[in-house]
């Protein structure tokens, strides 16, 4: 069987090719006949050789080769040796042992027009091969992805949670998994999973919590900027752990400003910053409601705070409130 996995979503990736594994029968002996090639330097000739030796111990071998119908498209279209290396291939796809699993893993899309991609769409035709589209999730399908998870592993969440956890994780197919069995765990399967469980168990929450503070002070909405300040303290949080929080956000958003002014999109911002990519769409939208000047008035008033309360000039949560009031007034 001839297998293609690709697509942007790395966890979907990782879990197709886990799933082809498994196929294999048990670990240890699926371990000891796979082998991985680096499509971006293996020659044809080691692949047909790895492709062509016979299982140890076994019926069946996998062999996984990632990047390399990206290495034969070429960024200009294949050169003449690229052009020459696919031909070849193609024409060995057809005698790949029955004893072989060849699986390429590719980590972006590829493209209708590969002609590797068109020759194995052919042979899965007549289930001689398949294709495996890994790509990452809209808000839309991925929450119908959580709650499908949640199901397939034994619980439920509802649809506030399912949004909560969305909105404190991001999109990241991985970390969502490793959350919502967090939580399937926490209630047991004995009852669905809601927000107040989402904010309780998931790390991230916290951070979330001073985003929407955050953002509420952008739109000028003390009354709400408030009750979240009061929620978080309620909660256990400490008020200087709070405000280095807001500290961290508001300096976050004076690199985002800036990183925008001098041109650079929003998957070059997460670069550079170290951030996933949602995290800086919602602060890029943040960074528009404020001028540079402005950020860096509330950047030196943030210090402020943190000086009066450090030094007893004023009592913490009362610094809190003032402050809040001050930056959405």
């Amino acid at each position: 069987m001839i297998t293609l996995i690709h697509g942007d979503e790395e966890f979907l990736r990782a879990e197709a090719l886990q799933g082809v594994k498994a196929a294999l029968g048990p670990s240890e002996m699926a371990d000891l006949n796979t082998t991985h090639l680096d499509g971006r330097k293996v020659t044809l000739g080691e692949l047909r050789q790895t492709c062509d030796t016979v299982p140890f111990l076994s019926t069946r071998r996998l062999v996984v080769v990632d990047s390399l119908l990206d290495r034969l498209a070429g960024e200009k279209g294949p050169t003449k040796a690229q052009d020459a290396y696919l031909q070849e291939l193609i024409g060995y796809l057809d005698q790949v042992p029955e004893s072989t699993e060849l699986v390429f893993v590719e980590a972006q899309t590829v493209s209708h027009g590969h002609p590797l991609l068109r020759r194995i769409q052919e042979l899965a035709q007549d289930r001689r091969a398949r294709v495996m589209l890994c790509q990452r999730k809209r808000r839309d399908d991925l929450v119908n992805w959580i709650e499908t998870r949640a199901r397939a592993r034994g619980g439920q969440i509802t649809r506030d949670g399912t949004y909560e956890l969305i909105n404190t994780v991001g999109d990241n197919l991985r970390l969502l998994d490793q959350e919502l069995q967090k939580l399937i765990a926490y209630t047991a399967g004995q009852r669905a999973i809601g927000r107040e469980d989402v904010r309780l168990l998931v790390p991230e929450a916290a951070e979330a919590n001073i985003f929407q503070m955050v953002d509420a002070l952008g739109q000028g909405n003390g009354r709400r900027a408030i009750v979240l300040l009061h929620q978080l303290l309620d909660e256990g949080a400490a008020p200087l752990y709070l405000l280095s929080m807001i500290v961290r956000q508001y300096r976050l958003l004076l690199q985002v400003k800036e990183l925008i002014a001098q041109g650079l999109r929003p998957s070059a911002i997460a670069s550079e910053l170290k951030l996933r990519d949602f995290v800086v769409e919602k602060m890029t939208g943040q960074a528009r409601r404020y001028s540079l000047p402005q950020l860096e008035a509330i950047y030196e008033r943030l210090l402020e705070t943190d000086l009066a309360i450090k030094t007893g000039q004023m009592e913490p949560v009362m610094a809190m409130d003032v402050l809040v009031a001050e930056l959405s007034g």
